[in-house]
C-alpha cells in the first residue's frame, strides 16, 4: 500500500485479522454443506440456517455494543475469538462423535454471528486507537486487500480440502484460525488506552447506551446517508446471490467450477482497488473518491440479468463481478476510514455495533424478501428489480463530506 511502516503493533492486529479472515473464508458455506450433506437438510432448512445466524446473532449483538464500548477492546477481541473457537470446534467434536444436528448448527451460527458483531466494534476502536489518524486509510487498505485476497483464494481450497478430507475438516480450520487470531492479539503487547468512562454505576443499565450508536449516525448529516446507502447496497448484492446461483448451476447448466471460477477470479479486482484506494484520495481527495466509486459500485448488479448459457455467459458474470468488487475495493477502505474519522473515540464501539447490527438484519431480511420474489417472479426477474433498486442507491451518497473529528475539535478549541 506504500506510506511508512504502521508498526509491530498493527502488524500483529494484521496478521491476526488475516488468519482468521482466511479461516472464514476456507469454511465458507461449509454449515449449509454439512446440512446438506451430513444431515440430509432440504432447501427451507438450509435457508433458515443462512438466515437465523444472521438475524438472530444481530438481535443478541445490540446490547453488546455499549458493553464493549466501557471495556478495553483487546480483552474483548479476545474473549470473542475464544468464544467462537469453542463454538465452531463443536462442530467437527459433534461430528466425530455421531452426535451432531441440525440445531446445533443453528446455534453455533448464531453465537458466532453475535460474537462478529462484538469483535467487529471492538477491532475498529482498537484499530483508531492503534493506528495514527494520517495512517488509517492505508491501514483499513490493507485490511481489505487480506480480505478480497482470503475471498479468492479460500472457497477453492476449502472446497478441495473438503473433497479430499472430508465435510468438517474446514470447520476446524476456522476455529483454529480462532485460537491463532486470539494469539496474535494478545501478542499486541503495548498497554491499552483505557476506555471511555460510563457514566453512572457500572451496573445500571441505560436505554441511552443501546440507542447511541444510532442515534451518533442518523444525527450526522453524512453519516446518516452513508449509513442508508451502503446498508441498501450490501443487502441487494447479498441478496442476488443465491438467486444467481439457482439460475446458474440449474437452468444454465453450469458446472460448480465454473461458477466458483466467475465469482473467486473478478476478487482480484477486489486487492486492485484496496491498493489503488490511498492514491486515488491523495490525487482527488476522500469524498469525490467516495462519490465517484459509491455511484460506480452501483452500476452492475442490473448487468447480471443478461447472463446466458456457454462460455459467454461465464465471460459476463466475471466482467460483471470484476467491475463490481473493483468498485467496492476502492470505497470499502475510503468509506471506513471516514466513518471512524467522524466518531470520537468515546463512541465508536457502539456506532460499528450499530451499524454492523443493521446492516446483517438487513440482508437477512432482504435475502428472504428477494427468496420470495424469485418464487412469485423466477430468479432473473428478481435480479432485475435488485439492479433497478440499485441504480437509485447513489441518491442517498452525501452531498458533501465534513472535516474530521479531530480537526472540528481543534477548530473549535483554537488549539
Amino acid at each position: 500500500m506504500g506510506g511508512r511502516p504502521l508498526g509491530r503493533e498493527f502488524g500483529w492486529l494484521w496478521a491476526a485479522y488475516g488468519v482468521s479472515t482466511i479461516g472464514t473464508m476456507l469454511a465458507f458455506d461449509a454449515f449449509p454443506m454439512i446440512a446438506i450433506v451430513v444431515l440430509h437438510a432440504g432447501p427451507a432448512a438450509v435457508s433458515g440456517l443462512a438466515a437465523a445466524g444472521l438475524a438472530m446473532g444481530a438481535v443478541i449483538a445490540v446490547p453488546l455494543g455499549p458493553w464493549v464500548e466501557y471495556r478495553r477492546k483487546r480483552p474483548v477481541m479476545i474473549a470473542t475469538d475464544l468464544i467462537r473457537f469453542a463454538a465452531v470446534i463443536s462442530v467437527p467434536a459433534a461430528f466425530a462423535l455421531g452426535r451432531l444436528g441440525f440445531a446445533q448448527l443453528v446455534l453455533v451460527s448464531v453465537v458466532v454471528g453475535a460474537a462478529d458483531i462484538a469483535f467487529r466494534a471492538a477491532s475498529g476502536a482498537c484499530l483508531k486507537a492503534l493506528v495514527p489518524p494520517e495512517h488509517l486509510l492505508t491501514a483499513n487498505g490493507r485490511f481489505e486487500s487480506t480480505a478480497w485476497s482470503a475471498t479468492m483464494l479460500g472457497p477453492p481450497l476449502g472446497g478441495l480440502a473438503v473433497a479430499f478430507f472430508g465435510p468438517v475438516t474446514t470447520v476446524t480450520a476456522d476455529a483454529v484460525s480462532y485460537l491463532l487470531s486470539a494469539l496474535g492479539i494478545r501478542a499486541i503487547g503495548r498497554t491499552e488506552v483505557a476506555p471511555p468512562t460510563r457514566p453512572g454505576p457500572r451496573t445500571t443499565f441505560r436505554r441511552g447506551d443501546l440507542l447511541e450508536g444510532w442515534r451518533h449516525i442518523l444525527g450526522h448529516p453524512t453519516l446518516r446517508p452513508l449509513f442508508f446507502n451502503t446498508v441498501l447496497v450490501n443487502g441487494l448484492i447479498m441478496a442476488t446471490v443465491p438467486l444467481l446461483a439457482s439460475l446458474m448451476l440449474g437452468p444454465l447448466g453450469f458446472a460448480l467450477w465454473q461458477y466458483g471460477l466467475a465469482f473467486g477470479a473478478p476478487c482480484i479486482g477486489g486487492l486492485i482497488g484496496a491498493r489503488l484506494s490511498r492514491r486515488l484520495v491523495a490525487r482527488h481527495g476522500q469524498h469525490r473518491v467516495m462519490t465517484v466509486t459509491g455511484v460506480l459500485r452501483a452500476c452492475w448488479i442490473l448487468g447480471l440479468v443478461l447472463v446466458r448459457p456457454g462460455v459467454t455467459g461465464l465471460v459476463l458474470v466475471a466482467t460483471v463481478e470484476l467491475g463490481l468488487i473493483t468498485c467496492c475495493g476502492v470505497f470499502n477502505p475510503v468509506f471506513s476510514t471516514y466513518r471512524l474519522e467522524q466518531t470520537g473515540s468515546d463512541r465508536v464501539a457502539r456506532t460499528l455495533s450499530a451499524w454492523t447490527v443493521t446492516n446483517k438484519a438487513a440482508t437477512a431480511a432482504m435475502t428472504a424478501l428477494w427468496g420470495v420474489l424469485a418464487m412469485v417472479t423466477g430468479p432473473r426477474a428478481a435480479i432485475a428489480v435488485a439492479g433497478v433498486l440499485s441504480l437509485a442507491t447513489p441518491l442517498l451518497l452525501p452531498r458533501a463530506a465534513r472535516r474530521p473529528a479531530r480537526e472540528r475539535e481543534t477548530a473549535t478549541t483554537g488549539a
